[in-house]
């Protein structure tokens, strides 16, 4: 005689998940700790750009003093118990400074490496798959650009804007477009032989839907590499245009601007205020490229074995 069976109803069915979204919902974490695993100093350089993010969100809650309010009485102190990384020639405390600058340095880092990178993912992926012509141009025009040093080519471009920071998040933008779009192009090149995209190709799908659905996914993850490391070049390139007196325009704090700031020094610029924001900048780069360089071995196919 059979057991009865339980008719579950309509409305539980609908809610029952299935063993590959049960595994789905822990898959990020278990990413996650996978990658912590692996590679404890990009793990390192990834909480670091967590905490430089921290710091830019709250500034206002987090900073002891006003960045832009000067003390004559205390004009270029070296560092105190009321001011920890001393104050500059008008007198502004260098730790808010510090703390503000990183504001406005994730702002335009992050911005113009995003807006770079969509530019490039979709220029890349489109210049890879159709090839032909449009190729053929696509790269003449990648090759001027990256004839160009970063800096040379920045600064070029904020010729023609006017100060502020938007004019420096395009500059930058632009800066970070060519390599990008090599590097996606290369892989949408090699995805298109695939044998599962001419099947798509055999079955009627269309040029767009065999981009969207089958080669851009297989860009995402050297995409996601070249992005990150992408990001400490857009913090360098903007404190390279702001200690050079072109980039974000004082008396808005950024780590460029706070260097620069000690060129009316002429050659005998008070320590603490080119050591503090040069540790800034250097440790925010160095953390930017050794989470880039883990999570490259981290998506690198070649390297699921030692992953799993």
């Amino acid at each position: 005689m059979r057991s009865a069976q339980r008719v579950l109803p309509v409305d539980d069915l609908l809610t029952i998940k299935t063993p590959a979204e049960r595994r789905g919902i822990g898959r990020a974490f278990d990413s996650v700790a996978r990658f912590a695993r692996l590679s404890p100093i990009g793990t390192l350089g990834a909480l670091f750009l967590i905490v430089v993010f921290l710091v830019a969100i709250f500034a206002p809650f987090i900073a002891p003093y006003d960045p832009l309010a000067g003390d004559y009485a205390v004009t270029r102190h070296p560092p105190t118990i009321q001011h920890v990384l001393g104050t500059d020639d008008l007198g502004r405390d260098v730790l808010s400074r510090i703390i503000f600058g990183a504001r406005i340095t994730m702002l335009v880092s992050v911005t113009s490496t995003l807006i770079g990178g969509a530019i490039a993912f979709l220029w890349g992926v489109t210049s890879g798959y159709v090839g032909g012509w449009f190729d053929l141009i696509s790269q003449r025009i990648i090759e001027v650009l990256l004839s160009f040093p970063t800096l040379i080519l920045a600064m070029l471009l904020l010729i023609g804007l006017n100060a502020g920071i938007l004019p420096v998040i395009i500059a930058i933008s632009v800066t970070q477009v060519p390599g990008c779009t090599r590097i996606v192009r290369s892989a949408a090149i090699s995805t298109r032989a695939f044998a599962y995209v001419e099947a798509a190709r055999c079955v009627g799908a269309t040029r767009w839907q065999i981009m969207l659905r089958h080669v851009a996914p297989q860009c995402i993850a050297p995409f996601l590499v070249v992005l990150t490391l992408n990001l400490g070049s857009a913090v360098f390139a903007e404190a390279g245009l702001s200690f050079l007196g072109v980039g974000v325009p004082p008396p808005a704090p950024s780590w460029g601007n706070m260097l620069g700031g000690v060129l009316a020094a002429a050659f005998r610029p008070s320590w603490w205020l080119v050591l503090f924001p040069g540790i800034a900048i250097t440790l925010t780069v160095m953390a930017v490229n050794l989470f880039g360089d883990a999570l490259r071995d981290f998506l690198d196919p070649r390297l699921k074995r030692q992953v799993r």
